[in-house]
C-alpha cells in the first residue's frame, strides 16, 4: 500500500511539470511580437536645501529688576506779597472730563460798590477750548479822594490740530483807576480831576507748540505777545511792549537733552514828544541731564542790553542722593531781566509819576535749598540766596504836590541776603494750609536805604471744603514796615503790619450759592506805600449764579 501511495504521487508530478513547460512554450512564443528597451537613466527630484535654526537656550537672571519711577513733586511759588484778593479761576485738570461752565458772580459791601465776577467757557472739550472772563469792582474808602475802581476782561482759548500742533492766544483788555488822596498835609487843596490816575492796557498773546516730538527728536514752542498801555495824564504817556521768545528742544537719548533759544523783548515809550526805545535780546544754548537722581541745567546767555553785551551765566541742579527718600537738594546760579517799562512800574506802585527813565533790571540769584514731602500730604521748601540786582527801581515820594505820587530811583547795585521757607498740608480739594516766609537783607550802593522794598513778609492760606456744599477760605499776611524818603527828604520806616481776611460760600439750591467776604478784620491802619492807608475793615456779600446743570 505504501508503495502504490509513492508511485501515485510521481505521476502527479510528472503532470505538473509537463504543464509548466507547456505554459512557457506559450509565453516564449508571444515574446517574440515585442520590443524591450533598457536604458540606465533614472530621472530624479533634486533634495531641497534646508535652513537648519540652533536656538541658544536663554541665560538666567537672578537679578532683581530695578524700577525708577519720577512723580514731580507740586511745590507752592507763593509771591508772599500783600495786596487785594483777586480770585482766579480754576484751571481744569487735563485728565479730567473737559465742563462748560459759566457763572456770574456780583456783591455789595461797606467798601466795594458794586463787585462783579462773571466766567464763560465754551468748546467741544476735544479740541477746542474757549473761555471769557471778566471782573469789575468799584470801592470807596473814608478817606477823601480814597476811591479806585478796575475793569479786567480776558479772552483765552486753545485749539488742537490734527497734526499734534496746539495753539494758544489770548486776549485781554485792563483798566485801573485811581486818585491820588496820599498828600500831606491832608489840609491841600486839589481838583478831583488833577488826583485822578487812569492806566487801560489792550493786549494779546498767541503761542503754537507740537504735542508729540517730530522724527528728529525736536519739540518748539513759539510764542508772542503784544501789549499797549497808556494813561490819562495831560500830555499823556503811551507804551508798546512786545515779546518774541522762539525756543526749541532736541533730545539727545534718555538723559540729554540741547536746548536752544531767541529772544527779543521790545519797549517804545512816550512822553511828550520824546521816545525812549528799551529793548533787550539774548540767545538761551542749555544742556540738560536728567536721571532719576539729578536735574542739571548749564547755560551761559548771551545778552544785549541796550546795546550793552553781558554774559549771562544760568546753572542749576537738583539733587536726590537718598534713593527712595522725599528731599531734593536745590543748587543754582542763574541770572536774568526784570523788564524795565512804564506797564511793569505801574503793577508794582499804582501811585507813581510818569518816568522820565527806563532800565532794566539785572538780576543775579545764587542760593541753595532743600524741597521735599515730609508725608503723602505735607511738602515743604526752604532756601538761603544772595541776590545781587543792577538798575534796581527804588520808589520815593514826590519832594512836590504834597508827596502824592512816587518817583523812580535807581539803586545801581543793590544786594540781598534772602533766607525763604515754605510749607504746605493738602487733602485733595477738600482741605489745604499754606505759610510761607521770607527775610531779607538788603544793602544799597547808591542810595542810602532799599526805599519801599519790605524786609520781612509772611504769608498764609487756608481752604476748607467743610461740607459738599459748604467752604471756607482766609488769607493771613504780615510784614515788617519798608523804609521810606518822605517828600521833605527825611527818611522814616513804616509800621510793621497784619490783615487777616475770611470768607464764607455755601450753596443753597442747585444753581445759587451765597457768600460772604470780611476783609482786614484787625482793622489794621497800615501802609504799603507811605501816606497811603488801607482800608480798614470791610465787608463784602453776595451771590454767585451758575447756568450749569451740573
Amino acid at each position: 500500500m505504501k508503495f502504490r501511495s509513492i508511485y501515485i504521487k510521481s505521476i502527479f508530478l510528472s503532470i505538473v511539470c509537463l504543464a509548466f513547460f507547456i505554459s512557457v512554450n506559450a509565453q516564449d512564443s508571444a515574446k517574440r511580437k515585442t520590443i524591450d528597451i533598457t536604458s540606465q537613466f533614472k530621472p530624479v527630484l533634486r533634495e531641497a536645501e534646508k535652513l537648519n535654526f540652533h536656538a541658544s537656550p536663554s541665560v538666567s537672571d537672578t537679578a532683581k529688576p530695578k524700577l525708577n519711577y519720577d512723580i514731580p513733586s507740586k511745590f507752592l511759588l507763593l509771591s508772599y506779597q500783600p495786596g487785594e484778593l483777586k480770585p482766579v479761576a480754576l484751571q481744569p485738570d487735563s485728565v479730567l472730563e473737559w465742563r462748560n461752565d459759566d457763572y456770574i458772580k456780583v456783591g455789595v459791601g461797606s467798601v466795594h460798590l458794586p463787585y462783579i465776577k462773571t466766567g464763560f467757557s465754551f468748546g467741544d472739550g476735544k479740541s477746542t477750548f474757549f473761555n471769557i472772563f471778566a471782573n469789575e469792582y468799584i470801592s470807596k474808602g473814608k478817606l477823601p479822594y480814597q476811591q479806585n475802581s478796575a475793569t479786567d476782561i480776558k479772552l483765552t482759548g486753545t485749539i488742537k490740530s490734527q497734526n499734534n500742533l496746539e495753539w494758544d492766544g489770548a486776549l485781554n483788555y485792563k483798566f485801573d483807576g485811581n486818585y491820588l488822596y496820599g498828600f500831606q498835609p491832608d489840609s491841600l487843596k486839589f481838583n478831583k480831576d488833577d488826583l485822578k490816575q487812569n492806566f487801560q492796557t489792550f493786549g494779546g498773546r498767541l503761542s503754537m507748540h507740537n504735542m508729540v516730538p517730530t522724527e528728529f527728536g525736536l519739540t518748539y514752542n513759539p510764542n508772542v505777545s503784544v501789549s499797549v498801555f497808556s494813561d490819562n495824564h495831560s500830555p499823556g504817556a503811551t507804551e508798546a511792549n512786545s515779546v518774541l521768545n522762539l525756543p526749541l528742544r532736541k533730545e539727545i537719548g534718555k538723559t540729554f537733552a540741547f536746548d536752544l533759544g531767541f529772544t527779543a523783548n521790545l519797549t517804545n515809550y512816550r512822553l511828550n514828544s520824546n521816545a525812549i526805545n528799551n529793548n533787550v535780546f539774548y540767545v538761551s544754548p542749555a544742556l540738560l541731564y536728567k536721571t532719576s537722581s539729578v536735574n542739571v541745567r548749564a547755560e551761559l546767555t548771551p545778552s544785549w542790553d541796550q546795546k550793552t553785551f553781558h554774559l549771562l551765566p544760568n546753572f542749576s541742579a537738583d539733587i536726590n542722593p537718598f534713593e527712595g527718600k522725599k528731599m531734593v537738594f536745590q543748587l543754582g546760579w542763574i541770572s536774568y531781566y526784570d523788564k524795565g517799562s512804564y506797564q511793569r512800574f505801574e503793577s508794582i506802585n499804582p501811585w507813581l509819576a510818569q518816568p522820565t527813565t527806563l532800565l532794566n533790571t539785572r538780576v543775579q540769584e545764587r542760593f541753595a535749598g532743600i524741597k521735599g514731602s515730609l508725608t503723602d500730604h505735607i511738602i515743604y521748601s526752604a532756601k538761603v540766596a544772595f541776590n545781587q540786582y543792577w538798575n534796581m527801581p527804588l520808589f520815593v515820594n514826590d519832594s512836590v504836590g504834597g508827596g502824592k505820587d512816587f518817583l523812580i530811583r535807581y539803586d545801581s547795585s543793590l544786594k540781598d541776603f534772602v533766607v525763604h521757607g515754605e510749607i504746605a498740608y493738602t487733602t485733595g480739594e477738600q482741605f489745604s494750609i499754606s505759610a510761607g516766609l521770607s527775610l531779607h537783607q538788603y544793602k544799597t550802593s547808591t542810595e542810602y536805604r532799599a526805599w519801599g522794598m519790605l524786609p520781612v513778609e509772611f504769608n498764609s492760606t487756608l481752604r476748607w471744603q467743610i461740607l459738599k456744599d459748604f467752604w471756607l477760605k482766609s488769607d493771613f499776611w504780615a510784614w515788617d514796615g519798608a523804609n521810606y524818603l518822605a517828600k521833605n527828604g527825611q527818611t522814616g520806616k513804616n509800621n510793621p503790619a497784619v490783615d487777616l481776611n475770611a470768607g464764607v460760600e455755601y450753596r443753597i439750591t442747585k444753581k445759587l450759592n451765597l457768600w460772604l467776604q470780611m476783609n482786614n478784620i484787625f482793622n489794621s491802619k497800615y501802609q504799603r506805600w507811605n501816606q497811603y492807608q488801607s482800608y480798614g475793615f470791610n465787608i463784602l456779600g453776595g451771590i454767585v449764579f451758575s447756568f450749569s446743570d451740573k
